[in-house]
């Protein structure tokens, strides 16, 4: 399925278009990071995930739609958010943009667990997979030298790892712990050694 059948709003093909050309660039943090948090909420849903789509959805377009390694990337994703869309979808989807920074959504935030949890997703992937996104994520900081960039990757993951559930939702704990454990590990202990 395409891209463009994916877009959740009829008649905003005009943004559509826009959020597919700030997402066509190299890195990690690309059309295909895109597709695959949208494949993700899918397959969330079809396990039995219940979140409200359209306004997820629309965070997943937007989450990363501004992003050059900077911190206030999320933000700067959030506010566009804000500007383009129409109330009340625009506070609900800038409010889940702003979430994915840290992504430590309430429990009860239905619509957050899932939007972080398919963002999260990646760290599931089989090994090669995996390994491309780590390259396409230093790619995204090739700005930061190497010793910087080894010790701030390392911080977010053993943040990652020593959490009692990487996923919040249970459909996505079910589906992607195991695996995204051993790939957090693994990669841990090449950034350690």
């Amino acid at each position: 399925m395409s891209l463009t059948s994916r877009w959740p709003l009829p008649d905003r093909h005009d943004l559509r278009d826009e959020l597919l050309l700030a997402w066509d660039r190299p890195g990690y943090h690309d059309l295909v990071h895109l597709t695959e948090v949208l494949d993700r909420l899918e397959d969330l849903a079809h396990a039995g995930a219940r979140f409200e789509a359209v306004p997820v959805a629309l965070a997943a377009w937007f989450h990363d739609a501004v992003y050059d390694g900077a911190p206030d990337d999320e933000e700067r994703s959030a506010r566009w958010a804000e500007r383009a869309l129409d109330l009340p979808l625009a506070a609900e989807a800038a409010r889940l943009v702003r979430m994915t920074a840290e992504h430590r959504p309430d429990d009860d935030d239905a619509e957050g667990c899932a939007l972080s949890d398919a963002d999260l997703g990646i760290l599931a992937a089989p090994q090669e997979r995996y390994d491309a996104y780590v390259a396409g994520v230093r790619a995204d900081f090739a700005h930061v030298g190497d010793a910087d960039f080894r010790a701030g990757r390392r911080e977010v993951l053993e943040d990652l790892a020593a959490r009692p559930r990487l996923f919040r939702t249970r459909q996505a704990h079910d589906l992607w712990d195991a695996r995204a454990r051993t790939n957090l590990e693994r990669e841990l202990a090449g950034l350690r050694g």
